[in-house]
């Protein structure tokens, strides 16, 4: 459908320009031939970006930058594409010249940073967060500044960026459930179960945070299951971890009993669950 758009769009622009021959010189020709190349190029870089398959993406953009080797802004859509294929070491090396370019933007060092966090350089994504101004605040530059605190153990300032960083957005779930999560890790297990309960009311199909809620309460030892939408099968998989936090506290006969409700709720035979009650039976058995 985009491509029957631009394809009209061009045709409608020539049969402008043949109207206009008998008065538009040879050069405003051209000129009005390439604003429409530039609305087509435009167009169909945003269709690519946004593109169901990432690969497909990363194809087409390698070729526009070995067509026009100069063009940042080709270069700096490669990067994303890469990001979005799963490529982060890739993305990173396209991001550095990126970076190196007089075109550089403050945007253009967050994807940098993004690249290198998901490539696993914490270091080098610090280093990369620091060059960007504190003026420049956005949603996406304090989130990953909190990931890089969280990573550095540095609490209070994860904290603080985190705080930040929900109050950027309209759609703070997935930054909330990385909070909790960092809570977690923390042993802050209530503090964690809030940030899960409250990323849950932004998107309650998220099964990390409704996972990660019930790893929180569990190490708690609230054993219920928490008043949240979910699936048959997530109910099931909920009693799975909720158990499996059980056993882990020295509560083996209730991480038994979590077992056996879990897998009479799946709809399916719940191998997993099938398997941790049997190996809870061999090691009872045992003593």
């Amino acid at each position: 459908m985009r491509h029957t758009f631009l394809f009209s769009l061009c045709l409608g622009s020539v049969v402008v320009l043949s109207a206009c021959e008998g008065t538009m010189t040879d050069e405003e020709v051209q000129r009005a031939v390439a604003g429409v190349n530039v609305i087509d190029e435009s167009g169909l870089n945003d269709v690519m970006l946004a593109s169901g398959d990432p690969n497909e993406a990363v194809a087409y953009f390698s070729r526009s930058v070995e067509q026009y080797p100069d063009r940042i802004d080709l270069k700096r859509d490669l990067a994303k594409a890469l990001v979005r294929a799963r490529k982060p070491a890739e993305a990173v090396r396209v991001w550095s010249v990126v970076i190196a370019s007089d075109e550089v933007t403050n945007e253009d060092r967050v994807g940098y940073a993004d690249a290198l966090i998901r490539a696993g350089d914490w270091t080098k994504a610090g280093d990369a967060l620091n060059q960007i101004p504190p003026t420049y605040e956005t949603y996406d530059r304090y989130r990953l500044e909190a990931m890089v605190a969280d990573a550095g153990q540095q609490w209070s300032k994860a904290d603080s960026f985190y705080e930040t960083a929900v109050g950027l957005t309209t759609q703070p779930a997935r930054t909330l459930n990385n909070w909790g999560y960092s809570k977690l890790t923390r042993g802050d297990f209530a503090g964690a179960e809030k940030l899960f309960t409250e990323a849950l009311t932004y998107d309650n199909t998220m099964f990390t945070a409704k996972n990660n809620l019930v790893m929180a309460r569990g190490a708690q030892r609230k054993y219920d299951m928490p008043v949240i939408s979910v699936t048959q099968t997530e109910r099931a998989q909920l009693l799975h971890t909720l158990a499996l936090a059980a056993i882990k506290q020295g509560d083996v006969v209730m991480g038994k009993t979590l077992l056996e409700e879990a897998i009479d709720t799946h709809p399916q035979h719940f191998d997993e669950a099938v398997r941790a009650l049997r190996a809870l039976d061999s090691n009872v058995a045992r003593g």
